[in-house]
């Protein structure tokens, strides 16, 4: 006994005494403690729900971030389709006329299959745009004669030519005509010039004027020769 903090009945009934208080006491604080931990359980499922919440939010939004992407990259690609049909639409008109006359492409000159037209003799068309049609396909006068309209107009464009220049050149009938054969008949319509009608001159007129004078002598000289003749049967 003489370890303990206690030795005396009293001491030890009045430790039974604080043992008993504090129970009664813990007691009396326990429906406060059950308030508390319930507003705390409310406060962490509304923290909970919260976090739900924006995960959600944040998952659609990513969600539609990437629909929005999809379809950015759709529409990227169907305008470079579209780029790509106007770009290749003279050169398919082109080919699908080549294929349908086996002797498209006369006037052949190149080895190894590089067969096209010398397409700088039609009027309007120069080395450097021969070489543009070219580069886009079109390399002899048959495919530049079954050119539609539309055709046309996108060729402009390609060459940044202004709208209607092929119609006012006239290149369709230019290269009919030389794929025809009919050279001669090309070079006088778009190549050379008609040669400009004589202007005469005040001395052609001058001239021309004198020549009836000319002619007066002999007429006085005619007159003459009747008198005479007349006055010789008179004096007979």
């Amino acid at each position: 006994m003489q370890g303990l903090p206690f030795q005396t009945i009293t001491e030890f009934a009045a430790l039974g005494l604080t043992l008993i208080a504090g129970l009664f006491f813990g007691l009396a604080l326990h429906p406060g403690g059950r308030k508390w931990k319930e507003r705390y359980r409310e406060l962490d499922i509304e923290s909970a729900a919260y976090r739900h919440q924006a995960e959600t939010d944040l998952r659609d939004a990513q969600a539609r971030v990437r629909e929005l992407e999809a379809e950015r990259d759709t529409l990227r690609k169907q305008a470079e389709a579209q780029e790509a049909a106007v770009a290749a639409a003279p050169a398919a008109a082109a080919v699908a006329a080549s294929d349908a006359d086996p002797g498209a492409g006369a006037g052949w000159r190149g080895w190894f299959g590089w067969g096209r037209d010398n397409l700088s003799r039609i009027a309007g068309i120069d080395e450097a745009r021969e070489k543009r049609l070219n580069e886009l396909g079109i390399k002899t006068y048959r495919e530049i004669e079954k050119m539609t309209a539309e055709d046309e107009s996108a060729l402009e464009q390609r060459l940044s030519l202004e709208t209607g220049t092929i119609a006012r050149e006239q290149w369709r009938e230019q290269a009919a005509l030389l794929r025809t054969g009919h050279e001669q008949e090309h070079g006088s319509r778009f190549v050379e010039k008609p040669a400009a009608e004589p202007v005469e001159t005040p001395a052609e007129e001058a001239t021309v004027a004198e020549e009836p004078a000319a002619a007066e002598p002999t007429e006085v000289a005619t007159s003459d020769e009747a008198e005479a003749e007349k006055t010789e049967r008179e004096n007979a």
